[in-house]
Order: structure tokens, then sequence, then C-alpha cells
């Protein structure tokens, strides 16, 4: 499956929320209560849309992925033990795949994509954080040579900070 991406427009919101709304309940449906009416919102993808931060992911016109990608992290990531502090790097945060198009190595292709983004943009690493009862989630950037460095609380529990370093 070819999937182009493209930065976010305003138009897009409608398609975004459905996707995330159908993705909240397969993950609830499978245990994992990593998202809610709380987190994400509308407003915080649209104003990931407002600063060029949220992509999407489509095939034949239909969005299957959605990411943000940007510098900005929360103070837990200080609680990381990064093996090069002082190197660039950027933040994937809202990763979402449509259940829909799940296991079909969109996840995989699109994280493969923000590597080359970030290599292009001059950066060396990519950093995330990951529900640590998300074992999809786990799996998918263990695969793809992320590492655990740290850990961070917040309202839904124990998040592992992971980074890997792009050559």
């Amino acid at each position: 499956m070819e999937i182009r991406y493209r930065q976010a427009m305003a138009d897009d919101i409608q398609a975004v929320e459905v996707l995330i709304i159908k993705s909240i309940t397969h993950m609830k449906d499978n245990g994992i209560e990593q998202w809610d009416e709380l987190y994400p919102t509308k407003d915080d993808f649209m104003d990931d849309i407002r600063n060029n931060q949220l992509t999407v992911g489509c095939i034949d016109h239909q969005i299957v992925v959605v990411f943000t990608i940007n510098q900005t992290y929360d103070a837990e990531y200080e609680n990381g033990n990064w093996k090069a502090p002082e190197k660039s790097f950027n933040v994937v945060h809202r990763l979402c795949v449509h259940p829909q198009f799940q296991n079909n190595g969109i996840a995989k292709q699109t994280m493969d994509y923000i590597e080359k983004q970030t290599l292009s943009e001059g950066k060396q690493a990519v950093r995330l954080d990951v529900y640590s009862k998300n074992p999809y989630a786990n799996k998918l950037y263990l695969d793809c040579g992320y590492q655990k460095v740290g850990e961070a609380e917040w309202r839904k529990g124990c998040f592992y900070l992971m980074e890997k370093y792009l050559d």
C-alpha cells in the first residue's frame, strides 16, 4: 500500500476526529486505556495544524495515519537517560493508525518516513513516549530499533521514554 504523507489542513479535522474516536474504541476493546475524552482532543489536533506540525498519511485519499512531529516535550522527559542529550532531535506525538488499516505495516512505514524526515532536517535522533500497557505500540517501537531510556508518569500511568539515533 502506498501512503502519501502531507501536512494536515483544517479541512482534515473531521476525518482526524473520526480516526481518533475509532482508535480509542478499538484500544478500549483490546484493554488499552491509553486515550480518552480528555486526551487527545480536537483542540490538540487543531493546535498541531495551526503550528504546521500534524501530518496525515493517505491511501486513495483516505486518511489512514496521523502523527505530530516537533521538538516539544513535557518536563518528564528529563527522566530520560538520553545517550547523547546534546544532539538535535524530533519528538513524535499522537501517532495513530486507523483500526481498519492496522496490521498492514502502516505504522512501520510511517516511522521510516518520520526518520527520513528527521534526517532531512539535519536532526540526529527521534524521541517519543509510549504507554507501558500498549503492547502493540511497544513492539512497534522496539522492532523499529528504539531503545527505552527512562519512564514518565502521567495521568494514565507509566510511559516509557524511547529514542533512536539515526545514521
